[in-house]
């Protein structure tokens, strides 16, 4: 399932990907990736559920006193090893199916700045 939909990466999820890739090792909670990725709940719950359904990612409750903290405790997404390497893998895919050609590369289309 995670692969027909990692083909066809929405902005938002590749998004999610690039932010769990920039600390691949590091615990990341919800409202942390909205902030580091423009992309609200609404979008970014489901991409979490997905990647989680598709071993990408794994999750963690945070085991602490919520009233000790004075907030709720968090659930924290970690990228899985293959997560890793399927997110690497799709992000270099987009990235090279978007890039222009070598030839369209050597005259920009549009005039350069006076």
């Amino acid at each position: 399932m995670i692969e027909k939909r990692a083909r066809a990466a929405s902005l938002a999820r590749l998004r999610v990907l690039r932010a769990l890739l920039n600390d691949p090792d590091g615990q990341h909670y919800g409202l942390s990736l909205m902030r580091s990725t423009g992309v609200g709940a609404g979008s970014l719950y489901p991409i979490l559920v997905d990647l989680e359904d598709g071993n990408w990612i794994e999750r963690e409750w945070e085991d602490i006193d919520e009233a000790a903290a004075g907030r709720r405790r968090r659930c924290y997404y970690r990228l899985t090893d293959g997560g890793r390497r399927d997110a690497r893998r799709v992000l270099a895919e987009t990235i090279a199916e978007l890039s222009p050609p070598a030839e369209a590369r050597v005259a920009a289309p549009w005039p350069s700045p006076a």
